[in-house]
């Protein structure tokens, strides 16, 4: 299928911003949220999945054209604002603030505004049920840039996909996610674009290694499908998994794990689990004596992670798909706004929603120019969108993207890098390996 080029300016206007200063981007209050996302009182019965599948699609809306012919456009932001992994969320929040910013001062959709419609999924697939549901039905949104786990996707994709609404997750990066439908994609780099390139990054480091020892939570779809990357590009590199170590999510206290770590004399331990479990076996690892080299999944690489293991976080080693650093014209653009809103380099997990903001944009325009929206009912709108989006190529401060038949994301660089501490003990950087 040919592929159409839709880049997210043309290098002349990227430089000039770059140079003149970026357009003002609104603080987190001028976003809009949808009202009451609070979970329910205790002993309040959650409504199951197949509830919430037959609520998303029962809605007249769809059917009718609900945008009018000025009014800005409604794009989807389902994330993880609080919750133990809301340190994903707020970087995947600014993301969408530095987007919707961007974009709308950059011409909209051929002439409308969007408007960011946020709804917290919190760290549970219920709340990512609620979320979607109350997207689709409530605020009318075109598509979902969301969830942010691996696990809330599973249990909110069929939702989007009983609805016809496209759903881009930023960082659900399971293997397999994308095939949950055919209304379902990703901006996140996949475990094995990731997994090989930290492996052999700590092989760098520590060449004459062979034994490795990996610890993974089993009751998280990400953690599960990365662990199982880990160790068959192990076995690829000639390295013996010599300790398996499993745990859940919430588990606080990891010594006989580490203890068997340790007395299996592993060179290497590679970590697959959410930040906080992440950022505790870091520390406790480094507690009861390992000095060999730490390699951390996915879950580690937000800024968020420099609190959680403070200290011991010096020299953990992962893989990114993006860093601010990277020479392309957009992500200049990028990285520019990022700054000067939020004073600080941009994480990945910004990164990868803008990206997903930047899909939507970018493939409603060409679909609005085939047929204005002012005339289209929404379902029409979300139908169209959904394979325009998959068949486009997008200049993203990730780099050129497009997606491949199963609608995961093609990305072409990933980047080593080790965690370096601030001074002030609870801060870091990642620092690209070249």
């Amino acid at each position: 299928m040919r592929r159409r080029y839709t880049g997210i300016v043309s290098l002349v206007l990227m430089l000039s911003i770059v140079a003149c200063g970026s357009p003002p981007v609104p603080s987190t209050a001028t976003l809009s949220t949808t009202a009451d996302t609070a979970a329910p009182a205790p002993g309040t019965a959650l409504p199951s999945p197949s509830s919430m599948v037959a609520a998303a699609t029962g809605a007249g809306s769809a059917a009718e054209n609900v945008f009018g012919t000025n009014g800005p456009i409604p794009i989807g932001i389902a994330i993880a604002i609080t919750g133990p992994v809301a340190a994903t969320g707020a970087d995947e929040a600014n993301g969408a603030k530095i987007a919707e910013a961007y974009f709308n001062n950059h011409g909209g959709v051929n002439g409308r505004q969007i408007r960011i419609v946020v709804e917290d999924t919190g760290g549970d697939e219920a709340g990512a049920i609620r979320a979607f549901t109350r997207l689709i039905t409530e605020s009318n949104v075109i598509g979902i840039v969301g969830p942010t786990t691996s696990q809330q996707t599973l249990a909110a994709a069929p939702i989007a996909v009983k609805a016809k609404t496209p759903m881009i997750s930023p960082s659900a990066n399971a293997q397999g996610v994308t095939q949950l439908g055919e209304y379902v994609s990703r901006t996140s780099a996949p475990v094995t674009a990731l997994v090989p390139v930290a492996l052999r990054a700590a092989l760098a480091q520590k060449p004459d290694a062979k034994r490795v020892a990996v610890f993974y939570a089993q009751n998280d779809a990400a953690s599960v499908s990365e662990t199982a990357v880990f160790q068959n590009t192990a076995k690829a590199l000639n390295l013996t998994v010599v300790s398996t170590q499993k745990f859940v999510t919430g588990d606080a206290s990891f010594a006989p794990q580490v203890a068997d770590a340790i007395n299996q004399r592993a060179e290497i331990v590679a970590i697959s689990a959410p930040l906080a479990e992440s950022g505790a076996l870091v520390q406790q690892l480094r507690a009861a004596g390992y000095t060999g080299v730490i390699v951390g999944g996915d879950g580690i690489n937000t800024p968020g992670v420099f609190p959680a293991c403070k200290a011991a976080c010096a020299n953990v080693i992962a893989a990114q798909a993006y860093i601010p650093d990277a020479p392309n014209s957009a992500n200049l653009t990028f990285k520019f706004a990022y700054l000067e809103q939020f004073k600080k380099d941009p994480p990945q997990f910004a990164a990868q929603t803008f990206a997903a903001v930047q899909v939507f944009v970018e493939a409603l325009r060409i679909v609005d120019m085939k047929q204005t929206l002012a005339t289209r009912t929404l379902a029409s709108i979300r139908t169209d969108l959904n394979t325009q989006a998959h068949i486009g190529m997008y200049a993203t401060p990730l780099g050129e993207i497009t997606f491949d038949v199963n609608r995961d994301i093609v990305q072409i660089t990933f980047y080593p890098v080790q965690l370096k501490l601030n001074p002030d003990g609870v801060s870091g950087t990642f620092v690209f390996l070249k």
